[in-house]
């Protein structure tokens, strides 16, 4: 993870700059969105375009909005004499790359610096945020996920790309993010509260698995990608996070403390393990309500298979960290078919919860990118999300969270500050 030697992402105070990198890719055109939002919220925008970015967005138009020249080169007259890349590099608070090619990903994660904005990367000690778009398969390809995963290991912040119709006429995951969610999570980086910094943060995710033989299981359609993005958005708040999961088809947010789990009893352990150490535990998973009583441990063939398969309740997870709730604020996921509201507060009363998520199922939300859901909390108003990222959701359940108190309570003055007063 590359250490900052400037202002830190959460620092107070104005004067907050970042470098926006822009490289070619159909999506460029939604960069000049991205750089209006910022700088509508007060952030100083120094662009830098690749050569194929300008195939696909010329620079006048971030000139345009900008009070800064576009950097597209290296070797433009008069811009060597203090090594433009080392001075700015030390100037920005992030840099944010939308849209990240494949291309770029790959001389980031291998130090290929053979252009302005490779050349940046190499010589900015600020923290990076990546928005990926691309063609399905291309973002599919071993060697893209490779990188992505060396650059999450490096500590880098990824906006993963959503699923939906592609210009090449193709579907499916590549699409860049909506650029509210990539906004978000750079003023989440730069301007936003660091109110978790300290804060030891449990966050449970995905399905479980209960096997019924070496070769079949009972499990859910939960995708985790609610929980990952709850992770990930305690992570640019400053919290130790936590994530326990099921099996997905997701990587880890980079900085998580990450533990793989597959079974509801195994799920149990590792959330019971880390529990008593917690500020804040949100246990997003779907955990099975049940698994088979005696699971074969070889294949059990078609012509002996039983009819029937006898069912043993898994343990309950949430009532027992509800049990056993000290300091903890505690926060569970309701989701229902019907009566969602009033089925849900029933389940944080019963249960012990500070604030719970309910979500209608009926709706189709499972492995989609955004949903909608209403927040509820004990004597307070309900929030109510319609259609909205599961990224933006997460920042929504985080900022209901902080309202709560216990951790997140303000400090008391020591009898020196209350005698100054």
């Amino acid at each position: 993870m590359k250490s900052s030697t400037s202002a830190s992402p959460g620092e107070a105070g104005g004067g907050i700059k970042i470098a926006l990198g822009v490289t070619g890719c159909i999506a460029a055109y939604k960069s000049v969105e991205l750089m209006r939002g910022l700088q509508q919220a007060g952030v100083d925008v120094q662009a830098i375009l690749t050569r194929a970015a300008r195939r696909f967005v010329g620079p006048v138009t971030f000139e345009a909005l900008s009070t800064h020249g576009v950097i597209t080169s290296m070797w433009r007259r008069n811009e060597n004499r203090d090594i433009q890349h080392i001075r700015l590099a030390q100037e920005v608070r992030l840099l944010a790359v939308a849209p990240a090619t494949a291309n770029i990903l790959g001389k980031f994660a291998r130090g290929i610096a053979d252009d302005f904005l490779s050349t940046f990367y190499l010589s900015c000690p600020a923290p990076v945020l990546l928005a990926p778009a691309m063609n399905v398969e291309m973002w599919r390809h071993p060697a893209v996920q490779e990188n992505v995963r060396i650059l999450r290991q490096r500590g880098h912040y990824l906006v993963e790309p959503v699923s939906g119709p592609l210009a090449c006429g193709m579907a499916g995951p590549g699409r860049l993010a909506d650029i509210g969610t990539i906004l978000g999570a750079i003023l989440a980086l730069v301007q936003g509260s660091r109110t978790w910094q300290g804060k030891k943060v449990l966050v449970t995710a995905g399905p479980t698995v209960e096997d019924i033989d070496p070769v079949r299981f009972i499990s859910n359609r939960s995708s985790g990608k609610m929980g990952f993005a709850l992770a990930q958005a305690a992570l640019w708040r400053g919290a130790e996070v936590h994530l326990v999961s099921g099996p997905t088809a997701l990587a880890p947010p980079g900085g998580a403390r990450f533990a793989a789990v597959r079974s509801a009893g195994e799920m149990y352990d590792a959330a019971l393990a880390l529990y008593s150490d917690m500020d804040v535990v949100i246990m997003a998973a779907a955990v099975a309500d049940h698994r088979p009583a005696a699971p074969s441990p070889t294949k059990v063939k078609k012509r002996e298979a039983a009819t029937a398969i006898d069912l043993v309740p898994t343990p309950d997870i949430l009532s027992e960290l509800g049990r056993r709730k000290s300091r903890q604020l505690l926060v569970g996921f309701a989701a229902e078919t019907d009566d969602v509201a009033a089925n849900a507060r029933l389940k944080m009363e019963a249960k012990n919860l500070d604030l719970i998520v309910a979500n209608d199922v009926s709706r189709g939300v499972f492995g989609e990118d955004s949903s909608s859901v209403r927040i509820l909390c004990r004597g307070g108003d309900d929030v109510v999300v319609e259609r909205e990222s599961k990224l933006a959701i997460a920042r929504r359940i985080l900022d209901r969270i902080e309202t709560l108190g216990g951790p997140f309570a303000a400090a008391p003055s020591s009898p020196s500050e209350s005698a100054a007063k």
